[in-house]
């Protein structure tokens, strides 16, 4: 057959990739239902043409063969396709009989972190997993940015009223367990960071970095400074305490609607540099002079990330960040830290949950639930621990816990304990393989998407909505239909109420038309103006906001909430009890730009080269650990309290003397996974070894900085 001469030209499409929390304006080029290619869109008004390599993923988990595309049963050892009736039929009935039999507390959830970046899961997810009523609720937020939420909501009155870097203004940015150079940003939705560092500094700003590891984002700051992992708490409280005792602090006008700062520089006043400098290894003379810089530049921001929030004092270290920026007139300040604006706002609308705190407690630990949710790190004995209250089922939506939580080994073991078990989820993975029904739903260019959680955290006012590339496949579910239709199904069998649910693209855009650049406004947002903005519409810089926008009652920053101040004085009282020589090797996590979710590993061209998942050791430590310096080619054995792994060794200069670094995601050796490049890679599970009893005391979140470990070392 000939070749027509006038062939259909290929199909241009602009969306945004939202695989990580950067949201990049991508162009993807189609031919039919193949990708061609996908590139950074730089008409993008917010990421402005930037991409990373996780964006080529999009085209892979389009035509990934190891993703499920219709429900699996699993019987004994083997996998069978089923119907999407009898798939929805079998775990309804399952589930409405275990609550039935055992209580709704017999039945367990666990939401992955993709569940934020699929924004039909967020719009419809609770109309099924609503009606479980169960207690028993968890999800990655306790393996991540709990304390961020928990502070937010004690200080400004609402969990996502999270003030954000205001980088493109500021002059001086203090980074403690951040590194947006691999991460594109987190909490702190910075599409092309790198770009916006060199601006920075190129106006004569200044960035410094506090870490125990020198990271890409260390490596082009102005300064690095190493700490000790797990004491970031002492160096951030050492700065505070500077600025008051040398008469540097000036809050400016938000000392008009700060409550209780009187009462929370109280608390921490024994915290000197001197005492800092015992506890975290950095000099007195150099905390100092830190504060001095951060108090005498004209507009500065500190701004705290993964590391310093799974760590002992994660809910601490957020406090203190907030409280270093408002004693210095940089919270709620241009160049300082803001609340972006968005066109679709969560927190005033008539479902926003502000948080709350010890509504009740754990059924075994008698831990209490933070923002709705017990610690992951319980789930484990939750299951495995007999009597009323045990939970006998569970629901993973989207969700990795084995290679994501503490001690996954022993939540490996509890999940094969359950009686039943049903995942939403694209994989039979490390978790999901234990499951009785997989629930698959479309692909990400199968559906179309706007985002309503990192819309929040931009360091920009923007708005995008994104079409779908590909039709949804004839037998297929979106996420938010797959849970209405559970919802339904569910509902019928436990005799409860099904409230009509609007599609989330009509919800959008009675959203955007009542924003606040709505219908109202000069802007006239709606999803029909945004269809005709397919690359993104700007909506402005983030400007000063409290305290309109602060949802505490007295409309006041709660600068000494309860829990934290106690937090402190017990900090302070366990002082006299530390022995710094005490500290021993620990253990902490890694980024890397091409992985953000262990499902990421099955993609080739996200894997290949150079093995990844290498423990990084300060050469001077290895060669003591073995006796001389030729440290090549050798293996190791990490261990802690819960179990141990074999690592590949890497020495690295930019690692801190007594501190191992692991990337996490990875562990793909396990059997009856059905991913074939993660397994032909399978590195190791950092948290095969974090520890499920190592929890920030206030708010549960994991310890998975700061572990203490032991190595031992032998020539392959």
């Amino acid at each position: 057959m000939e070749k027509s001469l006038n062939p259909t030209p290929p199909q241009i499409h602009r969306r945004a990739c939202h695989l990580c929390e950067a949201i990049c304006g991508i162009v993807v080029e189609t031919d039919g239902e193949e990708i061609g290619s996908i590139r950074g869109d730089d008409s993008d008004p917010f990421s402005r043409g930037h991409i990373c390599p996780k964006a080529v993923a999009l085209k892979d988990i389009q035509n990934d063969p190891d993703r499920l595309r219709r429900p699996v049963q699993r019987v004994g050892d083997e996998w069978q396709e089923i119907s999407w009736q009898q798939a929805i039929e079998s775990v309804t009935s399952r589930l409405a009989a275990i609550k039935e039999q055992h209580g709704a507390n017999a039945i367990g959830v666990y939401q992955g972190n993709p569940n934020v970046h699929n924004w039909g899961m967020m719009t419809h997810g609770a109309n099924f997993l609503g009606l479980l009523k169960t207690r028993n609720r968890f999800s990655a937020t306790s393996v991540d940015q709990l304390p961020h939420q928990l502070v937010a909501y004690w200080m400004f009155g609402h969990q996502l009223l999270i003030p954000i870097p205001d980088i493109d203004h500021t002059d001086y940015l203090l980074m403690l367990g951040a590194n947006p150079l691999a991460s594109n940003g987190s909490l702190m939705t910075v599409p092309d960071v790198a770009k916006r560092l060199k601006d920075l500094q190129a106006r004569g700003g200044r960035v410094v970095t506090v870490d125990p590891r020198k990271t890409e984002t260390a490596k082009v700051a102005d300064r690095h400074v190493f700490i000790k992992p797990g004491t970031d708490i002492y160096f951030l409280l050492a700065i505070i305490n500077t600025l008051v005792a040398q008469r540097l602090a000036k809050p400016g006008r938000l000392i008009e609607i700060s409550d209780g700062l009187n009462e929370a520089l109280e608390a921490i006043r024994d915290i000197t540099p001197a005492v800092a400098q015992t506890l975290c290894g950095i000099d007195a003379a150099e905390i100092e002079t830190i504060a001095g810089e951060f108090a005498a530049a004209k507009r500065a921001v500190c701004y705290g990330r993964m590391g310093i929030s799974t760590q002992a004092h994660g809910s601490l270290c957020q406090w203190a960040i907030q409280l270093l920026n408002l004693l210095t007139g940089n919270l709620d300040a241009v160049g300082g830290s803001l609340v972006t604006l968005p066109a679709l706002d969560l927190l005033n609308g008539p479902t926003s949950r502000p948080g709350s705190y010890k509504r009740w407690e754990s059924r075994v630990s008698k831990r209490p639930e933070a923002l709705g949710e017990f610690p992951s790190a319980l789930m484990a004995e939750e299951i495995l621990t007999q009597g009323d209250g045990q939970i006998r089922a569970m629901v993973t939506v989207a969700g990795n816990p084995v290679l994501s939580t503490p001690n996954g080994r022993q939540l490996d073991r509890a999940f094969e304990s359950l009686e039943f078990m049903v995942a939403i989820d694209l994989y039979i993975n490390e978790t999901t393989r234990h499951a009785d029904i997989i629930l698959p739903t479309t692909a990400p260019l199968e559906h179309d998407h706007y985002d309503l959680i990192f819309n929040i955290f931009a360091v920009r006012n923007t708005a995008k909505y994104s079409a779908a590339l590909f039709e949804k496949p004839a037998d297929g579910f979106h996420d938010w239909e797959l849970m209405d239709e559970l919802a339904k199904h569910f509902a019928a069998k436990t005799g409860q109420t099904v409230k009509p649910a609007m599609p989330p693209q009509m919800l959008l855009d009675f959203g955007l038309q009542m924003g606040p650049y709505g219908a109202a406004t000069e802007h006239k947002l709606s999803l029909e103006k945004l269809k005709a903005h397919p690359e993104g519409i700007d909506l402005g810089p983030l400007k000063p906001s409290f305290p309109q926008r602060l949802q505490t009652a007295n409309k006041q920053i709660q600068c000494a909430p309860e829990e934290i101040i106690k937090g402190v004085q017990k900090l302070c009282k366990d002082l006299r009890h530390h022995n710094p020589a005490e500290q021993g090797l620990r253990l902490i996590g890694r980024r890397d730009v091409r992985s953000n979710n262990s499902w990421m590993h099955n993609y080739e061209r996200l894997v290949k080269g150079a093995d990844r998942c290498t423990l990084l050791v300060n050469p001077d430590d290895l060669a003591e650990l073995q006796g001389n310096a030729d440290i090549s080619a050798q293996r190791g054995v990490l261990a802690s309290r819960v179990g141990e792994i074999e690592v590949r060794l890497q020495a690295s200069t930019d690692m801190m003397r007594g501190v191992v670094c692991l990337p996490h995601g990875w562990g793909h050796q396990r059997p009856g996974i059905r991913m074939e490049t993660a397994s032909q890679h399978p590195g190791v599970s950092l948290n095969d070894i974090t520890d499920e009893l190592l929890t920030d005391p206030i708010s549960g979140n994991a310890v998975l900085n700061g572990v203490p470990v032991t190595l031992r070392v032998s020539a392959v």
